[in-house]
């Protein structure tokens, strides 16, 4: 359908017409517009145009042609022209039509991506018709910004120019773009300098924009599901003077590796079976699919093929420069049947490979040149879920999408990436050229690397379970469930975990730890990967300068010392950049043309950086704002390390219970690897024991839980360097083979016959058959002794492991048939589970512990009163699976619970199998050393250590490749594809021994936390900290109840063993852990975040060194949730045990050390004086009100002295309830309280301002009398009809035409803020006097992580410090002169004057608006007195109520749409804060006029005068009181003197013109007043919002509130700021005479005349249109009328307009007001009857500005009225008729001639303004009616000759036929005489003839 909306025209031109009333017709390709399907079609079919003919009646005035291509071709939905000319037949141009007016623009910002700059903070701003909005402030180069700007209503900008800047807060204009159209909806915008359009895209901003007219619905935004299938290119929209350049990316694809299988062996099987040749190594059919910016191409399919070889080219067609990031390479596995599955993905990131140019700042001489997209060729390496193959569902899938951190090495893919610009690839996938596949060979040269993993530590596992084993790969080596891979010793010995004694579990691996080798074979990338690692190191050394650098500033050092650590920093950076270059680039083989541009790249930027700390030394200013810079150099330095071309996979270390992978790490390559070029090229951890923290795959809890910390000591090299491994190496190696003897128990004889499943010797795990005379060592290596028995100690898994107290436990069992006995069931004795276990009396005390107590029943559970409970066995089960505690009939199984407790004794002892037998009741992996009746199965390890042979050190283990041996008698028996299984399975084990353990001593001082989460209902958690170390743990004391939890605690750990070198230990600590927990009593106790602290080492306890308390993060689910105040000291215990330990900490309960002094912040008594106002709940949540007494406390306090180790504030809301409950209600934490902080002998307005409420009730209880004189009431109600408050209103806006006479008469003006009072700077948000914070309750039970709010609390804090010396006087209060507790009454005065751009809420585009006020209880609505169709009401509306405050503060003003049938509608809303206005020390509760005005329309409103006011300010000031002389003329305040006549205004001045001043005195106090700061008469515009859009505007209302107290009395009189009302007026226009009229008519006998009438009327009340009689065949121009036109009108004399009321529709409800200006419009028409009339000539007379009129039509001329056109001053030719009341004379008439104004002829009238009261007495009636009188009109004397022909036909004869053609009739009657003379003669003549010959009377 295609809709047309025409609008409005302008400048049509008038020919012979005067004012028309245009119609226009629309045509489109000659379709009526009934026919609008067909026109659709049309469209379809042949792009049309749109012609719009704009005619008058049956008169052509001009037509507008408008192309619809656009609309046709589908490019805009919606085709806005603006100023389209009209043509009229001529081709002349005469005018333009408008498009419709739209009444809504909405921006949405979504998202920004490749912003350039370091570390910067962007926000979006957005300029749309004059105004500015702006989002948050951002952080990073990719916000995320999601934010809605503008909504806002609009009629004057036709075509609205949305114009977006993206600035970087703080530093530099980012770029700009401007939008034209209707309809955005998520589009990307280029950015560019709109000052350079040259300089390229400066980043890409994500926007959906529209413009919704009146009634429309705003258009759905349809979000993408996965921003990479986001078509970018088609969806980017380009500012002005930018083009983007056609770009090809060549993507070559050569080959990939180690694909994983992906599809099922059920065919290769098959195949098997018949004989055919299986291929299970190669199930996967791979191709590469790459994708950017929306487009995709894809290789070729190579199927079953593990290293498939592509060599083709993908040519991807792109927009240069790009907005989309990066290209998506993922290899897919191709199915036949099913969906392809994704085998991994990875990205090419172009911000990485490729530079603007523009990274560098500074000027270094030459010419940035960037370059385009370059890479390779070098391979990728592919990460996503593990490699192992099941044919379940991939819970991990995601990872091979790209989603989350990929766990596992999943093969890798060689590609080279160029680019050019212009020009087109003939194809998009092509067969790369032979010879760039051999070029490429060199980039796959390999080299052997050698990695080796010694663990030193496994600890903080959560729970036991199954044996743990650790195992590391690089890429595919290593993965010991992988069958394609060469069997490593990539695997750690299976370990159970046991209890460190307090929480957590560990590893017990001792002195013996476990080492892992692998081998691999990679390309060498040193030049890349040493560059890294050197860059890494400078930034590594400057970030902890920096922390440094931090700590200082928050410390409040010195400034020397604060310099001292500043210069350390800058000097040590520069130092670090000049020593330590990155390594050139010649000599390597492998170098790509990306490595080139990288080089200079990074010399570049680390030049720049090296210059700008030098420049930074020389000239900084302030130390402390550098920091920026120094954070941004970071940054920086960050970015250079990242490196693109880095094809060396990273090392994955895999934790695994039993055979299942649980946990991984990924620690990328450089960060170990070994380089010969520079220490500093090493790697960060090369051969240095590290901290990791495993993660679980995809954790949802985002590391919430830590599966395990390990301690790993990692050096990776290349082969050649493998003898440097020796000087990293720590302890000695040992490498043995290891076989296991299994033996079950037969009969009571153990052998080898009830081996089910299991074979006699066999690995660990029981299932692979081995054979000690099959074992061959690897090549290079031999047997160093013969096999001997070796029980694993780290296997056993005795319950009492770590245990110091214990309760063995055993469960009797019995049986019976329902009904019977009970007896002994057939297993007497179990365990939990029903299996197996011994009689109680079989139970012998292990050695090292002691019995507690005997065996006794355990009643404590759900049992009987012996200890039974019941249950039922339900086949095919033997046991019952439930319980109950009571008995039934149908029972037939009971059992009960026996317990003895036990202990640990001092002496420790251990049982030791003298043959080495590990025993179990089951196959499987629990082992105990002692044998017991139960025991079924039993095994020992028997171990062989192997030798290098002829080599010396540690690198020797890296010779170790291959598996020992396997069974060859079963390897002949199985098929060839279960070989590479059995071959993988048995490695050698590989040990690091330390031959001495050193003992430390560990100190840890938990003093506080602050800010942590609030996890339980009562918002507040019960915290305690689980504080880790290594193997051991302790537990800090539970807090109740708090957020900021002191726990002052020191945790002492005697006697930490660790092995290793102590300097190494110095160098790299083992981390202190403290996760936080939520003590429940209910439930399991909740995790509140995790804390990392490094603990100071002392090798040397002599040393004068205590370790500083430092606040460190608490970081739950990745985020910050808190900080803790810890610090840790580890001190190496000497040999002889005789360290000089420091002194134990002072003990402040049995086992609870506190921080000792020194270390814990040095504290001195300070004052905490606190002034709470106001406790208040919000009542929807609660209901209720919790109390609102004012209450002034002094704390005198221990505060330490440091600000930064200051403890919070916490605020609890307690409510007493019945029964003696007192729940907390709402809390609140206020982190800092610097601001609080004040001088105590310093007196400050601040401190004193809560007093105001004291003083205003300490005045006089009495009423203030206003002196009300009546003086001259008939001048005031003059007055009062030209001056009122709208005058003063008016006058302030500085509109001066609508306030009168106001200004002349010296009268006060008043302020008009464009914003809330609250958001004015110099009223500081009115919370001068206390500040506001907000009370948080409870756990979050949204899941967001936004508190819930509950309330908030008033108040204020000073903080001081008070003298140690009990003799010092304190110093004095801060708060003084508190008001009464006790709620105040109060008078509140709320005046709303107008609206202004409210929210449409109407179809129609316009509102209907009303006022609805709520405060407290009471609600006002005033629903009677709507505005109907306005979206810029003039309320004038005064409300009266009545408020006890501070319960009642809120005061809400709503505005609603009133609508007669539906519910009305919120448009929006404004609360304010009336305690804040109430209490400020600005004296916002009534503003402070310009005059004391004791009558007139300024009356004064206050209770108190302003003398009375001005002393409560000199007290609230501390200041004396102010002093009056020269009988109040002059005053002295606060030292200064002032006088009436220094403030202009003097009462002998303004006397005549002003008389409602008040006294002298009162005057020049308020004077004074005015020069306090306070808040002055004003009025606010606060902006309404709505709860469903609670960021954007719903329009302003402009209003203020006055708020008295009742205690002080009555307060003046209120404003009446009704809106005007109009006065009712008659305009009496009588129509005399006319003359010069056009005569526009010829008469049928000739001559030129006209028969005239005069219309008249008043613009907007065109209904009432009047007319004269006709004056016919006036001959000569002159017309006689004697004709009374009367109009009545409303008039509003204050603004000089006239108000009409009238319906816009015939079907509208309610009429609607104009305001329009009084003018007269008078026409001279020409009548015809049969014809259209003719127009004549037109006047349009300003009856506010009169042309005076011609005395005499002689001197009546046009030139009178281009004196008015152009505008001058009023002259006294110009006079207001409203003045003049009467005036008479000619005026002429003018009509349009080819475009010049002709005179069309003069008019002689008397106009006449005649009000209501006038009218009555002198009546007069229209035309020549009755009562026709003042004056009475005549008849007018008209010739002869003016009659209707029709009517009159004598006259007609008379005046029209024999005067002009008398002698013609005379004529034709002689003729006609004649005539008939000669007939008769002739006829009478033969007679006569015939007569006469025949004389028949002869």
């Amino acid at each position: 359908m295609l809709r047309v909306v025409v609008e409005s025209a302008k400048g049509l031109p008038k020919k012979t017409l005067g004012a028309p009333d245009p119609i226009t017709t629309v045509i489109f390709r000659e379709w009526s517009p009934g026919k609008v399907p067909q026109v659709e079609c049309c469209m379809h079919r042949k792009v049309g145009y749109l012609t719009l003919f704009v005619c008058f009646f049956n008169r052509f005035l001009g037509s507008a042609k408008i192309s619809l291509r656009d609309l046709a071709s589908g490019q805009a939905r919606s085709l806005p022209c603006k100023n389209v000319p009209l043509v009229s037949e001529s081709g002349q141009n005469i005018g333009f039509i408008h498009p419709r007016s739209v009444s809504q623009i909405r921006v949405r910002i979504i998202e920004a991506r490749q912003l350039p700059g370091n570390n910067i903070k962007p926000v979006v701003k957005v300029y749309v018709c004059g105004q500015t909005h702006r989002t948050r402030i951002k952080r990073g180069n990719n916000p995320f910004f999601d934010e809605v700007l503008y909504s806002s209503t609009m009629s004057t900008c036709y075509q609205p120019i949305c114009s977006i800047r993206t600035l970087v807060f703080g530093l530099v204009l980012i770029g700009n773009v401007e939008v034209l159209s209707h309809c955005v909806m998520r589009k990307w915008l280029l950015l560019n300098d709109p000052d350079d359009s040259s300089s390229g895209a400066k980043g890409y901003l994500k926007v959906s924009l529209f413009v919704v007219g009146t009634g429309d619905d705003p258009p759905v935004e349809k979000r993408e599901s996965n921003d990479d299938q986001d078509d970018i290119e088609s969806n980017l929209l380009l500012p002005a003077g930018v083009t983007l350049r056609w770009a090809t990316l060549s993507l070559k694809v050569f080959r990939a590796e180690d694909i994983p299988q992906m599809d099922d062996a059920f065919v290769q099987n098959l195949k098997e079976i018949f004989g055919g040749e299986a291929n299970k190594k190669n199930l996967v059919d791979p191709f590469l699919e790459a994708s950017f910016a929306g487009r995709k191409l894809c290789t070729q399919i190579i199927e079953t093929n593990a290293n498939p070889e592509w060599n083709e080219v993908l040519n991807l067609q792109v927009k240069f420069p790009s907005m989309c990031e990066r290209v998506k390479l993922t290899v897919f596995d191709w199915d036949r049947l099913t969906g392809n599955d994704a085998i991994g993905t990875t990205y090419l990131n172009l911000a990485n490979i490729a530079s603007s140019g523009g990274e560098v700042e500074g000027n270094s001489g030459e010419s940035e040149v960037g370059f385009l997209p370059v890479f390779g060729p070098c391979y990728i390496n592919l990460y996503g879920s593990p490699r192992e193959f099941t044919g379940f569902p991939d819970p991990y899938e995601d990872l091979n999408f790209g989603k989350g951190e990929g766990v596992a090495y999943r093969g890798r893919i060689l590609v080279e990436l160029s680019t050019k610009l212009e020009g087109k690839a003939d194809k998009a996938v092509d067969k790369i050229h032979s010879d760039d596949v051999l070029v490429v060979q060199k980039y796959q040269r390999r080299r052997k690397y050698c990695l080796c993993a010694v663990f030193h530590s496994a600890s903080m596992i959560q729970e036991p379970g199954e044996p743990i084993q650790f195992e590391v790969s690089i890429g595919n080596y290593g993965n010991k469930l992988d069958t394609t891979c060469k069997p490593l010793a990539s695997t750690t010995q299976y370990s159970c975990a046991i209890f460190d004694g307090n929480h957590y579990y560990y590893l017990p691996w001792a002195n013996t730890k476990p080492v892992v080798v692998v081998t691999s074979y990679w390309e060498d990338i040193s030049h890349r990967l040493d560059s890294v690692n050197i860059i890494l190191y400078i930034t590594h050394r400057l970030q902890s300068n920096l922390e440094e650098f931090k700590t200082a500033i928050l410390a409040k050092v010195s400034d020397n010392q604060l310099a001292e650590v500043w210069l350390k920093l800058l000097n040590q950076l520069i130092e670090d950049l000049e020593s330590f270059p990155t390594p050139e680039l010649e000599g390597h083989s492998n170098l790509t043309t990306l490595d080139i541009q990288i080089k200079k790249l990074r010399d570049r930027a680390l030049t720049s950086i090296k210059d700008g700390a030098r420049r930074m030394r020389e000239e900084a200013g302030e130390i402390r704002d550098t920091l920026s810079d120094l954070e941004s150099w970071v940054e920086k330095l960050k970015m250079l390390a990242e490196e693109p071309q880095s094809s060396m996979p990273d090392v994955i270390i895999w934790m695994l219970r039993g055979e299942k992978r649980v946990a991984c790490s990924r620690i990328p390559a450089h960060q170990i690897l070994y380089s010969t070029f520079s220490e500093q090229a090493c790697g960060q951890h090369c051969g240095k024991t590290q901290t990791v923290y495993l993660q679980y795959p995809m954790d949802k809890n985002k590391g919430l839980k830590v599966p395990v910390q390990i301690r790993v000591n990692m050096w990776l090299g290349l082969s050649a360097h493998e003898k440097k491994f020796n000087s990293y190496s720590e302890g000695t190696f040992s490498v043995f083979a290891e076989l296991y003897e299994n033996q079950a128990q037969v009969f009571g004889k153990w052998g080898t016959t009830g081996l089910v499943g299991r074979h006699k010797f066999s690995d660990v795990t029981g299932k692979l058959k081995l054979k000690k005379e099959y074992f061959i060592p690897p090549r290079g290596w031999e047997w160093e002794s013969e096999w001997f028995i070796d029980p694993e100690k780290a296997l056993l898994t005795e319950a009492d492991a770590g245990h110091t107290e214990f309760m063995d436990e055993v469960f009797q069992n019995e049986t019976r048939f329902p009904g019977g006995d009970w007896k002994p069931a057939s297993e007497p004795f179990t365990d939990v589970n029903g299996e197996k276990s011994r009689n109680p009396a079989e139970f012998d005390c292990p050695p090292g512990w002691i019995w507690e107590d005997e065996w006794t029943v355990d009643i404590n559970r759900a049992v009987d009163d012996q200890g039974w409970e019941y249950g039922v066995t339900i086949p095919p089960d033997d046991k019952p699976r439930s319980w109950v505690p009571a008995e039934k009939m149908y029972h037939v199984h009971r059992r009960r619970r026996l317990i003895r407790p036990r202990k640990r004794s001092k002496g420790r002892t251990m049982y030791c199998n003298p043959e080495g037998w590990e025993f179990s009741s089951l196959i499987g992996w629990k082992f105990h050393r002692k044998e017991r009746s139960s025991d079924t199965f039993r095994r020992r390890r028997w171990r062989r250590k192997m030798a290098p042979e002829g080599r010396l050190g540690a690198a020797a283990i890296f010779q170790l490749e291959g598996a020992l041996g396997i069974d060859t008698e079963e390897k002949e028996k199985d098929s060839k594809g279960d070989v590479t299984k059995l071959f993988g399975a048995n490695t050698p084990t590989v040990s690091c021994s330390f031959d001495r353990s050193y003992m430390y001593h560990l100190r840890v001082y938990v003093h506080q936390a602050r800010n942590m989460t609030s996890m339980d209902k009562d918002s507040f958690s019960d915290p305690y900290a689980h504080v880790s170390f290594l193997h051991v743990s302790k537990t800090t004391e539970k807090l109740r109840a708090t957020l900021n939890p002191t726990w002052d605690q020191t945790l002492i750990f005697n006697d930490v063993e660790i092995y290793g070198d102590p300097q190494k230990i110095a160098y790299h600590p083992p981390n202190v852990v403290l996760e936080f927990y939520d003590s429940d009593q209910v439930g399991k106790d909740e995790m509140l975040g995790r804390s990392i602290c490094t603990p100071l080492v002392k090798l040397n306890s002599g040393v004068d060194q205590t370790p500083k308390l430092l606040w460190h993060p608490i970081i739950q689910k990745g985020k910050l949730a808190g900080e803790a105040l810890v610090a840790a000291e580890l001190i190496l215990i000497n040999k002889s045990g005789d360290s000089d330990l420091p002194l134990v900490p002072p003990k402040r309960a049995e086992n609870l050390y506190m921080v000792p002094q020194g270390i814990r912040p040095v504290v001195q008594l300070t004052a905490v004086e606190h002034f709470s106002n106001r406790e208040r709940e919000n009542a929807l949540l609660t209901g209720r009100n919790v109390g609102q007494n004012q209450a002034h406390l002094l704390s005198p306090v221990l505060l330490p002295k440091e600000e930064m180790y200051t403890p919070p504030i916490v605020l609890k809301v307690i409510d007493h309830r019945p029964f003696g409950r007192k729940p907390v209600v709402g809390q609140c934490t206020i982190s800092s309280l610097e601001q609080f902080r004040c001088d105590p002998y310093v007196i400050t307005a601040e401190g004193a301002m809560s007093s105001k409420m004291a003083l205003m009730m300490a005045s006089p209880h009495k009423h203030v009398s206003i002196t009300m004189e009546e003086k001259r009431p008939l001048l005031e109600a003059q007055e009062k009809e030209t001056v009122d408050w709208w005058s003063k209103f008016y006058v302030s806006l500085g509109d001066q035409e609508k306030c009168g006479p106001y200004l002349k008469k010296g009268y006060d003006t008043l302020k008009i803020y464009d914003c809330e009072l609250e958001d004015v700077p110099e009223f500081k948000g009115l919370t001068d006097f206390c500040d506001t914070f907000k009370l948080q309750r409870g756990k979050n039970d949204n899941g967001d992580d936004d508190p819930t709010v509950v309330g908030e609390f008033k108040g204020s804090f000073k903080v001081y410090p008070l003298p140690d010396d009990p003799g010092v006087a304190p110093p004095p209060r801060q708060f003084r002169e508190l008001p009464d507790s006790g709620p105040q009454e109060c008078l509140v005065r709320i005046y709303v004057v107008r609206g202004m751009d409210l929210q449409p809420k109407d179809n129609n585009g316009s509102c209907d608006p009303y006022i609805k006020i709520s405060l407290g209880k009471n609600t006002i609505d005033d629903r009677d007195h709507y505005l109907p169709y306005t979206l810029n009401p003039v309320f004038g509306r005064m409300f009266e109520m009545t408020c006890f405050l501070p319960q009642d503060k809120d005061l809400k003003i709503s505005v609603y749409d009133y609508d007669l049938l539906t519910r009305d509608e919120k448009v929006g809303e404004t609360v304010i804060d009336l305690e804040n206005r109430f209490l400020s020390r600005y004296n916002s509760y009534c503003g402070l006029p310009q005059s004391y005005c004791i009558s007139g329309i300024n009356q004064w409103r206050d209770q108190l005068k302003p003398s009375q006011i001005l002393e409560n300010l000199a007290r609230l000031k501390g200041l004396s009181k102010p002093r009056t002389e020269d009988n109040g003329n002059s005053l002295t305040f606060n030292g200064k003197e002032y006088t009436l006549a220094q403030f202009g205004k003097g009462l002998e001045n303004n006397k005549e013109i002003h008389q409602h001043l008040g006294p002298p005195y009162e005057r020049l106090c308020l004077h004074v007043l005015r020069t306090q700061a306070l808040v002055p008469e004003h009025v606010e515009t606060r902006t309404l919002y709505s709860t469903f859009q609670p960021n954007l505007s719903q329009g302003q209302l402009q209003m203020w509130v006055d708020v008295f107290p009742k205690s002080l009395g009555l307060p003046g009189p209120p404003f009446d700021i009704t809106p005007r009302k109009p006065k009712k007026y008659f305009l009496r226009a009588v129509i005399w005479n006319t003359t010069d009229v056009t005569l526009d008519e010829t008469s049928i006998t000739g001559e030129r005349m006209s028969d005239i009438y005069v219309k008249g009327w008043m613009p907007g009340m065109e209904e009432d249109k009047q007319k004269t009689d006709v004056h016919y065949r006036s001959l000569d121009g002159d017309g006689n009328f004697n004709w009374r036109l009367v109009f009545g009108f409303d008039y509003l004399p204050a603004e000089q307009l006239c108000l009409v009321s009238k319906k816009e529709r015939f079907w509208s409800l309610d009429k609607t007001e104009f305001r329009i200006p009084p003018k007269l419009i008078v026409q001279i028409w020409d009548n015809d009857k049969f014809s259209l009339d003719d127009y004549l000539g037109t006047v349009e007379l300003d009856l506010r500005n009169l042309v005076a009129p011609a005395k005499t039509p002689e001197k009546c001329s046009l030139d009178m009225m281009d004196n008015v056109e152009i505008g001058p001053p009023k002259t006294e030719q110009n006079k207001s008729l409203f003045a003049q009341q009467s005036v008479r004379g000619w005026w002429p008439c003018s009509i349009e001639q080819d475009g010049k104004k002709v005179l069309g002829g003069k008019v002689e009238m008397t106009l006449e303004i005649v009000s209501e009261v006038d009218a009555d007495e002198r009546p007069a009636g229209k035309g020549r009616d009755e009562p026709n009188m003042n004056p009475k009109l005549d008849l007018p004397n008209r010739p002869e000759t003016s009659f209707f022909w029709f009517t009159n036909p004598c006259k007609t004869m008379k005046f029209i036929v024999w005067r002009r053609f008398k002698w013609v009739f005379i004529g034709l009657i002689i003729l006609i005489i004649l005539v008939l003379f000669i007939a008769i003669l002739l006829y009478s003549l033969p007679n006569y003839i015939s007569m006469k010959i025949v004389k028949p009377l002869s």
